[in-house]
């Protein structure tokens, strides 16, 4: 079932400002692999949204994560996960397909890797672009967020498609990898993963470092000394 309308429905507007949400958009994904809906074809739209972190927890690990930061990431998961059930209930009530994507689901343990990317959904609908640290980055919040995903077949307008990065020479995620796993390389759309970051050797560091903090799972340095994000810090 589609609907014709160029703009976003308005309960949907409604919804998202109810929740708070102060970064969203559509991306449209037709060619991608998505999941498939329950007739078999893979949804062709997603709805992604942004949460930010607490800045001042973030801007407190560019030498080592924390417990502080440890508790924000959970936190905010959570929330993330809670908005794309309530989200996809919605969309699911109005006559559309819908199936919400995990935040910070891994279910591929060889290529360390979800189901689909959250950052590929969020660039495609123009909330910002892939640094060099292989996050999102926004214009507001820099990488300091987390991501949430609802594939639909709802028809929604998408984008504009974000194509290219603003990290200009900025390497200071780089520099501050303790695991030496970032490339430097500057994304551009359809870059492979593994040309801006080696996700083996990130891994094994905070499995190695870190495993008190959802068993090796997180880190965020790399994201905590970017300068979008410390910029943020001087935002009222």
């Amino acid at each position: 079932m589609l609907i014709s309308s160029h703009s976003f429905p308005s309960w949907l507007t409604s919804w998202m400002q109810t929740q708070k949400i102060p970064l969203w958009g559509a991306a449209e994904l037709r060619g991608f692999s998505t999941p498939f809906d329950t007739n078999g074809q893979r949804f062709p739209f997603a709805l992604s949204w942004a949460i930010p972190m607490n800045p001042r927890i973030m801007a407190g690990i560019q030498h080592s994560p924390n417990q502080a930061y440890s508790d924000e990431y959970a936190r905010v998961n959570a929330r993330i996960n809670e908005l794309a059930e309530m989200l996809a209930a919605g969309i699911r009530d109005r006559g559309f397909q819908t199936q919400p994507l995990a935040a910070s689901e891994r279910t591929d343990a060889v290529a360390i890797k979800g189901v689909f990317p959250h950052k590929t959904t969020a660039t495609r609908a123009g909330l910002g672009w892939i640094g060099r640290h292989c996050q999102l980055i926004t214009r507001t919040f820099g990488p300091w967020v987390r991501l949430g995903s609802v594939f639909t077949d709802m028809l929604l307008p998408c984008g504009p498609t974000v194509e290219r990065n603003f990290c200009g020479r900025c390497k200071r995620c780089v520099d501050a990898c303790p695991a030496g796993a970032l490339r430097g390389n500057a994304w551009y759309p359809g870059l492979p993963r593994e040309e801006i970051l080696d996700v083996q050797a990130c891994d094994n560091w905070k499995i190695e470092h870190y495993y008190q903090y959802h068993k090796g799972h997180t880190c965020g340095i790399c994201s905590a000394v970017c300068p979008y994000g410390l910029r943020s810090l001087k935002t009222p």
